[in-house]
């Protein structure tokens, strides 16, 4: 069956996109052991992310941030990742945390006034639709609201045990942030877990409609049209999410399904070689190489038998399910 539509992992591509960073600069905090090297990130890591921007926007390398985090963790037991299991902030070169509803100075520990609420929205907020346009003091408040629900849905919604409530958030989130792009694509998931396709469409469209090159909104609109067998849409909108996020190796994982089927070998052997090439070890990995395997195998019969002069026949289509 193919990938099932995604609503809190990001390929390192579209990591790199939507925390809008290089990949020499993700790469240097890697190196300084400030991010764990990965194929796919959480909303966690976006978080964490944040972090580390705000403290080299201030002219802080790597190095300084490393010293920071290890006094963060001298002083506050039970922390293994200040980056994201704290809220850091900088005012001068000071760089003050919020813990526990108490805020500290990183460096001597001592501890300092509470942050007020607009301060807490403001360092607790995830990075903001890089469509949206400039926004007022107000628009930024509720945009902050917004991702807070939107993490919420997220955090309720991966329990798996709440969706009502998440979806509930979602729409909450939506509420005050109809452009909250994720907000849309997750709202669609359920749905599509539900099996309510025409709702679970319609938040997909909404979210390309914001923002027309989401790969994350191609991808799962794809999933839908496979699902209820619009092979013609699934491709379109599979080959729009490689066009957006071209290493989207779940985007190649499914093409190359739905080349298999058709027929298309060749085609389904490169969307296969390429997903292998982005994602190598995960048990997907292991059924791509099934699947590639049986391809190549296919193709010595087809020959041997054209040379016998027998036809090359032609394997029974794969039922997605």
């Amino acid at each position: 069956m193919p990938r099932q539509p995604l609503h809190q992992e990001y390929t390192r591509e579209q990591f790199l996109r939507v925390a809008n960073i290089s990949q020499r600069q993700l790469r240097s905090w890697e190196r300084a052991g400030l991010i764990d090297a990965r194929s796919r990130y959480s909303l966690t890591d976006l978080k964490a992310v944040q972090t580390l921007v705000r403290l080299r926007n201030a002219k802080l390398g790597p190095k300084r941030i490393r010293s920071i985090f290890d006094a963060i963790r001298q002083k506050l037991s039970g922390v293994r990742n200040p980056a994201t299991e704290v809220t850091v902030s900088l005012e001068g070169r000071k760089v003050h945390v919020l813990a526990g509803g108490q805020r500290m100075e990183a460096l001597s520990g001592q501890l300092l006034l509470n942050f007020d609420s607009q301060e807490i929205h403001r360092l607790l907020s995830f990075p903001k639709n890089h469509k949206t346009k400039r926004q007022s003091g107000s628009e930024q408040q509720k945009s902050a609201q917004a991702m807070e629900w939107f993490a919420r849905g997220v955090e309720l919604e991966s329990s798996g045990l709440a969706l009502d409530e998440a979806q509930q958030a979602y729409a909450k989130a939506l509420e005050l942030d109809p452009n909250c792009v994720a907000a849309w694509v997750n709202l669609g998931t359920i749905h599509y877990h539900a099996k309510q396709w025409k709702r679970a469409e319609e938040c997909y469209r909404e979210a390309l409609r914001i923002d027309p090159n989401y790969a994350l909104g191609h991808f799962n609109l794809g999933n839908l049209h496979d699902e209820l067998g619009n092979y013609a849409e699934a491709f379109v909108h599979y080959h729009k999410a490689l066009r957006a996020a071209p290493n989207y190796a779940d985007a190649h994982y499914n093409l190359a399904l739905l080349y298999q089927r058709a027929g298309q070998h060749m085609r389904a052997v490169r969307h296969w070689q390429m997903y292998l090439k982005l994602d190598p070890s995960s048990e997907w990995a292991e059924i791509a190489r099934r699947e590639l395997a049986k391809l190549r195998e296919a193709a010595v019969v087809r020959s041997q038998r054209a040379e016998l002069g027998g036809g090359e026949g032609c394997p029974s289509p794969r039922v997605v399910s």
